[in-house]
């Protein structure tokens, strides 16, 4: 079968800034594979470790959930195949990975940013509306996110967008999308 280069769209940005809501909307809209490493890491959870597993940050499920995810975004693009990566990595993971998928996709990078206002109550609401998350994910407890300062973007720990020579665009999640939907589709599809 002849192929075409597949296209890698990258979703990235800091926790409840909606990346997974977009990646499985936008992959649905360009008719592709979303492969979301928070999800990988609930199988890998569910699948390989027993009741008593206490997420952590950096803990060996995220270790193991990386891995499969970086390795699973590579087979599908050996394989030809146009696919969404959603993750939550910062500049420092993506660049060496991108770097060498450029040789294999085409990839176009969304950053998703979201107001931090509005980044604290999606994540309140998940504490509330999905407990389940809990023994997946080291979300921080309602109150220990009133207690955490914003970070500035050049304060150690703040979240490191992607910052590579790719095609790439930022998104504002915050209420609804801007730009518009059908604008994301447009430049994911290239």
């Amino acid at each position: 079968m002849s192929r075409m280069r597949p296209t890698l769209i990258v979703v990235s940005g800091p926790p409840a800034s909606g990346k997974t809501t977009l990646a499985r909307a936008l992959a649905q809209a360009v008719h592709c594979p979303a492969i979301c490493r928070d999800e990988i890491k609930e199988g890998f959870v569910c699948g390989a470790t027993s009741e008593s597993f206490v997420p952590e940050r950096g803990d060996a499920a995220n270790q193991a959930a990386t891995a499969a995810f970086f390795d699973v975004v590579d087979l599908m693009l050996q394989r030809g195949v146009t696919l969404v990566a959603e993750a939550a990595f910062q500049h420092h993971r993506w660049a060496p990975r991108l770097t060498a998928f450029g040789k294999l996709a085409d990839v176009r990078v969304i950053n998703c940013v979201v107001d931090d206002a509005v980044a604290r109550q999606r994540r309140r609401q998940r504490w509330i509306n999905e407990p389940w998350r809990r023994r997946f994910h080291a979300d921080p407890s309602p109150e220990r996110l009133a207690g955490m300062e914003p970070r500035a973007v050049d304060q150690p720990g703040a979240y490191q967008p992607i910052r590579l020579d790719l095609p790439t665009l930022v998104v504002d999640t915050s209420d609804g999308y801007r730009p518009e939907f059908h604008e994301i589709v447009s430049f994911a599809s290239g």
